[in-house]
């Protein structure tokens, strides 16, 4: 296979990652790069760490979409046409001073690029799976398609990284970091809401900071709209699979979906408030961007989903900030080590798991799920 000159002119994930292959081997040979931190990092396996997931992928290939055909046909001819090719790819005013960046805010934004590395890179491994897996064609065309797209974004990212003296072995995540198994349905719940509140957290972002270009401390954030863009295909997509299948919305299911709304937002919030220089950086007060993504995200899961989260219930920023204090606790405990470490770790994770329980249990708001659920990005 001939790799094209850089990871933003791929057609295929196969191509963008051998791309970033021939550009970190020329980078490692040039000035003696290693990046063995930042894999480190990106291999964790913790509740607030990015995944890989493995599924049923015969199940996966045996989805009829014949009840959203009209609607799917569109959303794969729009994917198809490529409108961000070559976008993911620096341009003359990319200027960076990483030497003059605060140290601490260095450090955390380098975390959230890590992250959001391995995020991007884990939908492509499952994806391109599932492409060198099925024989559907309706199915296996989508998951080339994305995988195209997160391998691009997941380059992009790694390009910025390089910068910065360091680099996520990409190859290696896909040898050596651990997999989670996922059924099916729950791979459309959770990967459907990762999806579209990545288009959230990347509008909500892009947006503050057109009218408010002075805390555009790095070029990236320039790249957000388009970035996002595809993370709305994507979330489309998803929603279209889950409304091939009633039963995937209704009955004991909508106690899945519950739960993954609400994992998913807890652990956006307790990461987030994990970040705080990178959003002061941003000029962001992180409570309020976290809020403002539940909203644009549960609006648009109106969509497919047959209720919202209460997300102005009393109880819902409490348990939430119970579970980050409980996080830092945990983290603190484990570093610590020993008996007492130990004690504290376990006292954290009770902390943790009853204020989950706590947020679960609030009632949700029922929603009348449209007919169709195709959406184009409005914010």
């Amino acid at each position: 296979m001939n790799a094209p000159k850089h990871s933003a002119f791929a057609d295929t994930a196969e191509e963008a990652i051998a791309a970033q292959d021939a550009a970190a081997a020329a980078a490692d040979f040039a000035d003696g790069m290693t990046s063995e931190q930042a894999t480190e990092v990106a291999m964790q396996n913790t509740l607030l760490t990015p995944r890989f997931y493995t599924t049923d992928f015969d199940e996966m290939d045996s989805i009829d979409v014949t009840p959203v055909r009209s609607d799917w046909d569109k959303l794969i001819a729009q994917m198809k046409s490529d409108p961000n090719k070559g976008h993911f790819k620096k341009n003359d005013d990319w200027q960076v001073d990483w030497e003059g960046m605060d140290p601490a805010l260095r450090k955390e934004f380098i975390d959230f690029l890590i992250s959001s590395c391995t995020a991007e890179f884990s939908g492509c491994v499952l994806y391109k799976e599932m492409k060198r897996r099925g024989s559907n064609e309706d199915i296996t065309t989508l998951f080339q398609l994305m995988a195209r797209d997160e391998a691009r974004h997941a380059g992009f990212i790694n390009d910025t990284l390089r910068e910065a003296g360091i680099r996520v072995n990409l190859g290696f995540l896909t040898q050596k970091k651990k997999y989670t198994y996922f059924r099916p349905k729950f791979i459309y719940y959770a990967t459907y809401l990762s999806e579209k509140i990545g288009y959230a957290r990347y509008i909500t972002i892009f947006r503050h900071l057109e009218k408010h270009p002075e805390h555009r401390f790095h070029p990236i954030f320039q790249w957000f709209r388009e970035w996002c863009n595809d993370e709305f295909s994507h979330g489309e997509a998803f929603a279209l699979l889950l409304k091939t299948d009633p039963k995937l919305t209704s009955g004991v299911n909508k106690l899945w979906i519950k739960f993954f709304l609400t994992a998913v937002y807890s652990t956006m919030w307790v990461r987030d408030h994990q970040r705080p220089l990178f959003h002061d950086a941003l000029g962001v007060d992180v409570t309020w961007y976290g809020q403002e993504v539940f909203r644009k995200t549960s609006e648009i899961s109106k969509q497919v989903f047959p209720f919202t989260l209460d997300i102005d219930h009393p109880r819902w920023q409490a348990n939430l900030n119970k579970m980050e204090a409980a996080s830092r606790q945990i983290a603190a405990a484990k570093a610590r080590g020993g008996i007492e470490g130990t004690v504290s770790r376990l006292a954290g994770m009770a902390k943790a798991a009853t204020a989950f329980v706590s947020t679960l249990l609030i009632p949700s708001i029922p929603n009348e799920v449209p007919e169709s659920p195709r959406m184009e990005p409005a914010y």
